[in-house]
């Protein structure tokens, strides 16, 4: 094993990072009520939370794995598995779907080579579907991180996704 990997934490960030994370812990000590702020900030370090990460926060606050799991799974705002640099949310609703979600998804799905829920190797695209982005009149919608791109048919979307590479 190379200096560089020993030099590694579970999540593929340094053992400062690690420190982090702990710093996070050490804030929230005896606190009840933290694991949700706890999730948060170390999600926010490493940008998912890890089965590693997952262990040392149960560890630290004396709660059972399987409860951090249940809380990390129940709210959409946690993430078990890297993400992309980018995030292509892609609106499923009523609009959206009237005038053509289908194949802009499906357009996506090609363009990325990944499905819905999935994120390209090269960890540049996070793809998923949403319930309603808000902007029916543009439909159909599509945002890649905080831009928002309407009016869409699925010849635009390599144009699309080039400016994000």
């Amino acid at each position: 094993m190379s200096k560089e990997q020993t030099n590694q934490c579970c999540c593929g960030g340094s053992k400062e990072q690690f420190t982090e994370l702990d710093k996070v812990l050490a804030k929230y000590e005896g606190q009840k009520g933290a694991l949700i702020p706890v999730l948060q900030e170390a999600q926010h370090i490493y940008g998912y939370l890890s089965q590693e990460v997952i262990t040392r926060v149960g560890e630290k606050l004396a709660i059972p794995t399987s409860q951090i799991y249940g809380v990390a799974t129940f709210y959409s705002q946690f993430h078990l598995k890297p993400r992309g640099r980018n995030i292509v949310r892609v609106c499923q609703g009523t609009a959206c779907h009237v005038r053509g979600a289908k194949a802009i998804l499906a357009a996506l799905e090609d363009n990325l080579k990944i499905s819905a829920g999935g994120t390209t190797p090269d960890l540049k695209f996070t793809l998923e579907t949403v319930a309603c982005i808000g902007a029916c009149g543009l439909a159909p919608v599509l945002m890649v991180n905080d831009d928002t791109h309407g009016r869409l048919t699925p010849e635009a979307i390599p144009g699309i996704l080039a400016k994000y590479e």
